[in-house]
């Protein structure tokens, strides 16, 4: 095979593993109702004029399944922290001790769940549509290459396996999420 087309494929197998990376971090953010750190990952706190990520400033961690813990490593930030979590709108409410900030994760409802599990679907398919978006992409370059039409339909035939291989792993992350979701 050719250094082109190597080149072609290769950038497609990175595309889709950006994908794949891009779907687990937005399933990260949907809350299944237990109490897991990673619901914090998107919080940025203004640390002496920086918006730095909340795992850089403090422990984060859980106490049960329905309490986060926050832990900061300075405890000036408290106030910093509850204010960033609160405009980081994931519906949380948090408190502080004077030491630390906790946050209580509510149960969630049976409306709610669904609701999480059609917008767990919604980010799978737009995986879908990137790696769609990534195939064409992959076709489009697959063409401008002077090659025997023989070897164009294996090389289409290779990128469709990729393809159908990371809409799998697509689907069962999804299934997975769904599961935690729906899960009381």
């Amino acid at each position: 095979m050719n250094e082109e087309i190597q080149f072609i494929l290769d950038s497609l197998s990175e595309n889709m593993d950006n994908s794949i990376t891009h779907l687990e971090h937005e399933f990260r953010s949907i809350r299944a109702g237990k109490a897991n750190p990673a619901m914090l990952s998107v919080v940025t706190v203004d640390y002496y004029g920086s918006q730095t990520p909340l795992s850089q400033v403090a422990n984060v961690g859980t106490l049960d399944a329905h309490t986060i813990t926050i832990q900061p490593w300075e405890k000036s930030l408290i106030n910093e922290i509850e204010t960033a979590i609160r405009n980081a709108d994931l519906g949380f409410n948090p408190t502080n001790n004077g030491e630390s900030v906790i946050i209580n994760v509510p149960i969630l409802t049976e409306e709610r769940r669904k609701d999480l599990a059609k917008l767990a679907k919604s980010e799978a398919e737009n995986a879908k549509v990137s790696l769609r978006n990534d195939r064409k992409d992959a076709l489009h370059e697959l063409k401008k290459i002077d090659i025997s039409e023989d070897l164009e339909k294996n090389v289409e035939i290779d990128i469709q396996e990729q393809i159908d291989k990371f809409t799998k792993v697509i689907d069962e992350h999804y299934a997975i999420k769904e599961k935690e979701i729906m899960t009381v």
